[in-house]
Parts: C-alpha cells; structure tokens; sequence
C-alpha cells in the first residue's frame, strides 16, 4: 500500500526484524503491519478490535495483500507488537514521515513535548511515556522517543534530536527541557531554540524577573521589541505581550547557554466575566530579540498538547489504552502516530475532526484508498 508520495508502506516496515521463529511464522510481518496500519486508520484502538475489522473486511484486504492465512488472531497481533523492536519500528516511521511530510521551511516550529500513556502501566512497571516532534503548523508528528519516566526526557530529547533534519527550524521546549547540552544539540542540527524557563532553572528565572521588574521603572531607557495579540471568544479577552530583549550578561550564567542572543517576557492578561488575570512566562533563544519572531514561535508550541496530546486522548483513546505486554504500548502508539499523519496529509479539506475523519475512513472505501495513496 502507499502513501500520497507513492512511498509504499510495505517498504517502510520491510526494515523491521521479524521477532518470530521462522518455522513458526504463519503471517508476514508486513502484511501484518500494514493490516494493523488500516485497521487503526478506521477507528479500531486495540489488538481486539483491528483483528474484527480486518476480519470483516479481509476480501477488500485481499485486493492489495495476499493474506495466505487468513487475519490473525488479536493474541498474535498483541505478541507480535511485544516483541518488535520499538526503536526499530521509530526508524522506519521517521523514514516514512521525512519521505512524506512536507520540506521543513525555515522559521518553521519543531515542539518536542512528551505525553504518559496512563493506563499501558503494570503492577511493576511504569507506564509509557513518549515524548514527540511535532511539526506545529502542518500538525504532523516527525519522530518520537519512549522514555521509562517523564523525568527521563532529558536523556530523551537529545537522542530524539539526533534523528531529525532540522536546518532552519525554531526547536520549542517546555521547561523540562530547559538544559545546556539540549539547546547545544538543537544548535548542532542547524536550528534556532526557544526554551521555557520556570523555577525548575531558580537562579536564571530570579535574574529575568528581577531584570524585568527595573525594565518597567523606566522601559523607553532599555533596548528592546514588543509586541501584542489580542484574542476574543467564548466570553473571554486575552491580551498577549511579548518583549524581547538582548542584554544577556544580565542573566544567571548566560554563557552555559551556546548561541544565546535573547530572551523574552510573555504577558498574558485573561479577563473572564469581569476578572482579570496577569501571567508572565520566561524564555530563552539563539533567535536575535525579535518580539514578533519569538510570540508566534511560542504561542505555536501550544499545538503539540491541542493537536498531537489531546487527538491522542479524544480521538484514539491513548489514555484508554491498556496495552501492557512488552513493547506493545510504544509500537501501538507510533502505529496511531502514522495514523494522524496520514489524516493530516490529506490535500482536500473535508469537515469534522480527527475522530470523524476515522469514522469517514471506515465507511468509504473511496476515501481510505485515498488517505493511503491507492487511488
């Protein structure tokens, strides 16, 4: 089967290594996979429910897959995907996604985030906890990295990094990731940073509040851009302000930070029935004290919880899942990842959301053999 690039996705998980016995092997790895691919396209969410599918619909399966034994059972499929090898399953979806996606501009905004998979933990082990790129404005996953606990993501984002082409893009973190050698490994792949920083970094976050804090006494006595959006809906105002600055030898330690040019100052001020509320955020980056560079690039950040953490719970059940036998978990959820880029690469625009879109694909033979480029 292939993609809208003509990228078979039969040739993308050839690379994977078959775990099975080979004397034991009744079903072809890929003719699994791709089964599991299309079952997961229609809205099926567990090992369970992909063998139903496949079940009810093998005749159509059978016009582009030999199936000599039938669909297997939701056991064998459940096995088979906790035995692959998970980072070997990641190499063949980056492969995929970097055939697939569009070329990434410059300026364009790269989140990395993770998300916990709540319920794919056991009695003695922690749950999934998977931690994402996400292109922000074509809303397209380019990799991930499983990590045993959220504190982890240290280790995590590095190694995610080196994996990704990312020349000419904005790499936004959230405050966990707020590390030197992870803003020198964004450095390393030819991309720009921007880097939350809260408490967790105590020293840097003081010496920007407190340099703040004098730049209001006087603001026209200190270099600076500024700028502000404002948004209105669902009986609620939000001003937005940015001001970006580049004196940083005011700050804690600027030098353990490689390339840093600026930082910012975010002012959010919500009015909600009446009350208002004022929120400032802190950042760092490589990009020059451009404040209307820096907002976009940090207001575009929020995609990767609306569209890649909240699709995954709404439209795929991921927080649902109970998915605990080896690597199962982490290859399901990169098998839901393919899955949303393939909703999100469609060319023409359609109503309803992710979950609609599932429902569209299970109904519409049409319109499934378009997603996957059959038509």
């Amino acid at each position: 089967m292939e993609t809208e690039s003509k990228l078979r996705l039969a040739d993308v998980f050839v690379s994977i290594t078959d775990p099975r016995q080979a004397n034991k092997i009744e079903h072809e790895l890929v003719e699994l996979l791709v089964v599991a691919v299309n079952a997961v396209l229609v809205g099926a969410d567990t090992f369970v429910e992909i063998e139903l599918w496949a079940q009810e619909r093998i005749d159509w399966l059978r016009r582009y897959l030999r199936l000599e034994n039938g669909i297997p059972s939701h056991d064998t499929f459940g096995r088979l995907f906790g035995l692959i090898n998970p980072d070997e399953f990641e190499a063949a979806f980056r492969r995929w996604a970097s055939a697939v996606v569009p070329t990434l501009g410059d300026d364009t905004v790269v989140a990395i985030d993770g998300k916990t998979s709540r319920r794919s933990g056991k009695v003695d082990a922690t749950p999934l906890h998977l931690v994402s790129a996400f292109a922000a404005g074509a809303g397209l996953v380019l990799g991930q990295r499983a990590t045993a606990l959220k504190s982890n993501e240290k280790t995590a984002i590095p190694e995610l990094l080196a994996t990704l082409a990312l020349e000419g893009c904005i790499v936004t973190i959230d405050a966990m990731g707020t590390q030197a050698n992870i803003a020198q490994a964004i450095r390393a792949r030819g991309a720009d940073y921007v880097l939350a920083v809260k408490d967790n970094q105590p020293k840097l976050a003081d010496s920007i509040r407190d340099f703040f804090t004098q730049f209001q006494v006087a603001p026209e006595r200190t270099p600076h851009t500024t700028t502000e959006t404002v948004e209105k809906g669902h009986g609620r105002i939000e001003v937005r302000r940015c001001f970006a600055f580049d004196q940083i030898d005011c700050l804690a330690k600027p030098e353990q930070w490689p390339d840093l040019n600026s930082f910012a100052v975010i002012e959010s001020e919500r009015c909600i029935r009446g009350k208002t509320t004022l929120e400032r955020r802190f950042y760092l980056s490589s990009l020059p004290a451009d404040a209307s560079r820096l907002l976009p690039a940090i207001r575009a950040h929020w995609s990767v919880e609306n569209r890649l953490h909240w699709c995954m719970d709404v439209a795929f059940a991921d927080d649902q899942m109970r998915v605990r036998t080896g690597h199962a978990a982490h290859n399901l959820a990169i098998l839901k990842h393919i899955t949303l880029n393939l909703i999100r690469l469609d060319p023409i625009k359609r109503n309803g959301g992710i979950k609609a879109r599932r429902f569209i694909a299970a109904t519409s033979d049409a319109y499934r053999e378009h997603l996957l480029g059959l038509r």
